[in-house]
């Protein structure tokens, strides 16, 4: 039977679920927030430990634009918190051994959560791929990857994704390929302007009528 994906656009799935932070019950829970889940297909797994270990690094810039964490498993609870312990004594990239894992993971021995989120693929024995939801504060899947087993994520583009996202509900606009904090975006042309006049006004930028840049409101 083909995986059933939820799409972007759609409502997240809610489920109730057990985490190393407690009871989940999600969405609800994070009402008003951005979330970001994500599921990793084991514990004590080097690739998955390493994903982790970057988030909690960077968990203090998901949280400054208002994102929590959630990550997932098919692993039981005591083996999940068995495995953030020993992360919690590692050292990686040059940092300090004894840095907690500040979000939630489900344990997801069922697979409740990963069926309903399309999460377990026809030749990853099982277990999780490496699926990400990016998930607004009104509940709707705004974004989806998928990675292998073999492939680590790049928690850097998580941010950027998001901070992308949050400008295009800020200010309208649409946001470029290798779009960085600062740099141009892209706006819809204005119906009673020719590309001239649009390059020379506020320091929008027209490439093609079809192409136009302003800068970033929040740089």
């Amino acid at each position: 039977m083909p995986t059933q994906i939820p799409m972007i656009g759609e409502q997240a799935p809610a489920f109730s679920a057990e985490t190393t932070r407690g009871t989940l019950q999600f969405p609800s829970d994070y009402e008003g927030q951005w979330v970001i889940l994500f599921s990793h297909p084991g514990d004590f797994t080097p690739v998955c430990s390493t994903e982790l270990m970057a988030l909690a690094r960077i968990y203090d810039q998901f949280e400054a634009l208002d994102c929590e964490l959630v990550g997932l498993s098919v692993d039981s609870l005591s083996a999940h918190m068995a495995w953030l312990r020993t992360m919690e004594q590692m050292r990686w990239l040059n940092g300090e051994a004894g840095q907690a894992i500040p979000f939630p993971v489900i344990a997801d021995i069922r697979r409740e959560v990963a069926d309903a989120y399309g999460m377990i693929h026809a030749d990853n024995a099982g277990v999780t791929v490496r699926a990400t939801f990016v998930i607004d504060p009104q509940g709707v899947i705004r974004a989806i990857q998928y990675y292998p087993e073999t492939t680590g994520r790049n928690m850097s583009e998580l941010l950027r994704l998001l901070q992308a996202l949050k400008r295009v509900d800020a200010h309208g606009v649409k946001t470029p390929a290798d779009w960085q904090v600062g740099d141009d975006v892209i706006m819809a042309p204005p119906e009673n302007c020719s590309a001239d006049e649009m390059t020379a006004d506020k320091g929008h930028k027209s490439l093609a009528w079809f192409l136009n840049f302003t800068g970033d409101a929040e740089a």
